[in-house]
């Protein structure tokens, strides 16, 4: 079965665990910001959002992983064909040696299975592996299967045309690994600032018992608490858009 990469479907173990990360973090901001049961359930609906949120996170993680899968599975489709291999049976060679490095359940093992069975009724190669990076959105897989296709169609040297684009999307691969290392101590500054708000609270309201009494319970306080959270929101979306560098 094909895998479609715009979709996730949860675990009853994720569901379970990011539902109740999800009530944690209500509850948290309910206590902090509000201190009342009505916003606790008005903020009920923000749930669905965190959810989606994780599920989207999934998703990008599970494109992340294919993407250095398949740098990983090119390398051994180019050491099958250098033994002689067509294009067609390398595919089937190296999908022992993928099995071995990553196990059964890897989406990488799962898509050369389906291009493995789909080769049986002779579908062509290139249609399979456009067809791949047209579900998965990678870039790089993408690129592969039109420079593939190309080069079949002009009867160009295919092995030094895979060697180039197999160098090609593992300098970009270890490039984009150097970028996440060199602005790992940025994301980690950033996640503490994130905190340090909420701690700030938290640290008023338990060596200053009543000083922010006036926020709870009123109108004013909750206009003041939404607009803080608001512009708390801002800043945290800010903060992850400038840490995220794509290659």
């Amino acid at each position: 079965m094909k895998i479609n990469y715009d979709k996730y479907r949860f675990t009853t173990k994720e569901l379970l665990l990011f539902t109740g990360e999800g009530l944690c973090l209500c509850i948290i901001i309910n206590y902090l910001c509000f201190r009342s049961v009505w916003v606790l359930i008005i903020m009920s609906p923000l749930l669905l959002f965190f959810l989606r949120w994780k599920k989207q996170s999934l998703i990008d993680k599970r494109r992340e992983n294919l993407k250095i899968q398949f740098k990983d599975a090119l390398h051994a489709l180019l050491i099958a064909l250098g033994a002689g291999y067509s294009m067609e049976n390398a595919v089937a060679a190296c999908l022992g040696d993928l099995r071995g490095l990553y196990g059964q359940y890897e989406p990488i093992i799962k898509e050369f299975g389906h291009i493995k069975k789909q080769l049986h009724i002779s579908v062509p190669i290139e249609v399979l592996f456009m067809d791949l990076g047209n579900r998965s959105q990678v870039e790089d897989i993408q690129n592969f299967a039109s420079i593939y296709a190309i080069a079949k169609r002009s009867g160009g040297d295919l092995n030094t045309i895979l060697n180039k684009t197999a160098r090609m999307i593992e300098e970009k691969i270890e490039t984009s690994k150097e970028i996440n290392a060199s602005i790992a101590a940025k994301r980690m500054e950033q996640l503490i600032m994130s905190i340090v708000p909420c701690g700030i609270i938290l640290y008023v309201q338990l060596t200053s018992p009543g000083f922010m009494d006036v926020l709870y319970g009123n109108t004013i306080g909750v206009v003041v608490m939404l607009c803080c959270l608001l512009l708390y929101g801002i800043a945290f979306y800010l903060g992850k858009k400038m840490t995220k560098i794509e290659v």
